[in-house]
């Protein structure tokens, strides 16, 4: 799933190519991923787009007082085309398209939204105001804003009982880290998924503080000038822990581990995270009874 890191560079790589061109065409493929109807999609047409900017992990392209919200989900992607075929676009297994957007010019230039896989999760909006979305309106603060401070960290976690790793993942706590970078800051913290919150010490909310802002910059920093096709690549690349079961920990050596979590899966180092201990997996138990 594409996080803050991912979804800033395609803000930046968008406003570059989208910034002052004029929309010509929008149209829906799967109807399934467009959620709003009013204003329609072609309202969009014949408008000059403006800002491409990041709101969690939305995507938000404002064209003439509408904007084109957008949100990934798991198995989301944005294509950009530089020659866009001119019959009209129809959805294939090797190209799960789920919306096509052109700009006006020769070039028949812009991109397509697809979405792999048979569980849907991409969504489109075309509203007014970007608070109209649903899932917009309940985002917590964004752990980059530079009025996002340690203090206000602090207050964030001190009364959550939820494990660390699941107050990280949510959207209405805190805007745009997912499951990949949530292991890769607990990780770069030294701290284990399961801790409880409320439970964290004063140096130890400096210490997650401080890994959740060098983590996630550091993943923007790496993904900065990328074209769209390579940001998946980039983000595999960087990961220290998520996604590497098995496979040594770049930092002590130790073997990464594994916890399956609700319908996905969390890893984690014992001797960085957990003082060597391998966590429970209490899923993965139940299974074998």
């Amino acid at each position: 799933m594409p996080e803050l890191p991912e979804v800033e560079a395609l803000s930046a790589y968008l406003s570059e190519r989208l910034t002052g061109r004029v929309i010509a065409r929008v149209q829906p493929v799967a109807i399934s991923a467009l959620k709003t109807y009013d204003p329609p999609v072609t309202a969009l047409e014949g408008r000059t787009v403006g800002p491409v900017t990041r709101r969690g992990k939305f995507l938000d392209i404002e064209a003439g007082g509408l904007h084109l919200v957008v949100h990934l989900a798991r198995a989301g992607w944005l294509r950009w085309k530089d020659g866009l075929p001119d019959e009209p676009p129809h959805p294939s297994p090797k190209n799960p398209l789920a919306l096509r957007l052109r700009l006006e010019g020769e070039a028949g230039d812009g991109f397509d939204l697809t979405e792999a896989g048979t569980k849907k999760g991409l969504a489109v909006y075309v509203v007014r105001d970007p608070a109209e979305v649903p899932g917009v309106a309940r985002l917590g603060p964004d752990p980059l804003d530079p009025g996002f401070t340690v203090e206000a960290f602090a207050a964030l976690v001190r009364e959550d009982r939820r494990r660390i790793k699941g107050l990280l993942r949510d959207q209405s706590t805190l805007a745009g880290v997912g499951n990949a970078y949530s292991d890769e800051v607990l990780h770069a913290a030294r701290m284990s998924p399961y801790k409880i919150a409320a439970s964290l010490t004063e140096e130890e909310t400096a210490r997650l503080y401080g890994a959740l802002g060098s983590t996630l910059r550091d993943a923007v920093e790496r993904s900065r000038g990328l074209a769209a096709g390579e940001l998946k690549a980039e983000k595999k690349l960087g990961l220290r822990v998520h996604g590497r079961t098995g496979q040594p920990c770049p930092v002590c050596g130790d073997t990464v581990r594994e916890v399956s979590v609700a319908d996905s899966s969390l890893q984690y180092c014992p001797t960085c995270q957990t003082g060597g201990k391998p966590l429970a997996d209490r899923r993965m138990s139940r299974l074998l009874k």
